[in-house]
């Protein structure tokens, strides 16, 4: 497989597995609208997700199969965060704000990388997916130059970088519809449900 063919597989590879909505997407899509540390949250999400792309094709993921009690661990830790969180965002829900008074609550740089952090690294999915099958997926590839998985790799990565920062910094363009209280109502809601829904399938194994 040419370079180019490679870094194309890499690419779409990446976007196929992360722009499924999940409990990061949620988050950095409500950072993104809050305009509140977007920067911080977008490179933690990306930087992650590049450790754990290039640990998956340099071949971590057969320690990670081997060691199931501790993604155990990370899934118990991760269902405990995601209700945390999901049952907070429905309580925000009950008082609604509009899009100005929600920036003005909006958490402190510490608090949107802890939880940027732990929405990616306690979730089991991130280890199974990224991990095991983007760096199998990796490892199948071919060369003339015998590099066809560091190309796709490169691909991947690029697919995080340009996900993450799309949709950080261009939720924006849905702020005129969520302006009002009731908009934002509903954002929550649909925030913590997906929370909850994602805890709900954690908890279930």
């Amino acid at each position: 497989m040419g370079v180019l063919a490679s870094l194309a597989s890499g690419l779409l590879t990446g976007l196929t597995l992360i722009i499924a909505i999940g409990a990061q997407n949620a988050y950095v899509l409500r950072q993104g609208l809050l305009r509140a540390h977007v920067g911080p949250v977008v490179a933690v999400c990306a930087i992650s997700d590049l450790v754990l792309i290039v640990a998956g094709v340099s071949g971590i993921g057969t320690v990670v199969e081997q060691a199931g009690w501790i993604l155990d661990v990370v899934r118990w830790l991760g269902v405990a965060f995601l209700t945390w969180y999901g049952v907070s965002s429905l309580l925000r829900a009950r008082r609604p704000q509009g899009l100005e008074a929600a920036r003005a609550g909006a958490p402190s740089l510490r608090a949107a990388v802890t939880t940027a952090v732990a929405l990616t690294w306690l979730n089991p999915h991130v280890y199974l997916d990224t991990v095991l099958l983007l760096g199998s997926i990796a490892n199948a590839q071919q060369s003339d130059q015998g590099g066809g998985r560091w190309w796709f790799t490169v691909g991947a990565c690029a697919a995080s970088i340009l996900w993450f920062t799309a949709l950080g910094y261009g939720a924006r363009l849905a702020e005129r519809a969520l302006a009002r209280p009731r908009a934002w109502r509903v954002l929550d809601v649909l925030i913590g449900l997906t929370m909850l829904a994602i805890a709900v399938k954690l908890a279930s194994g």
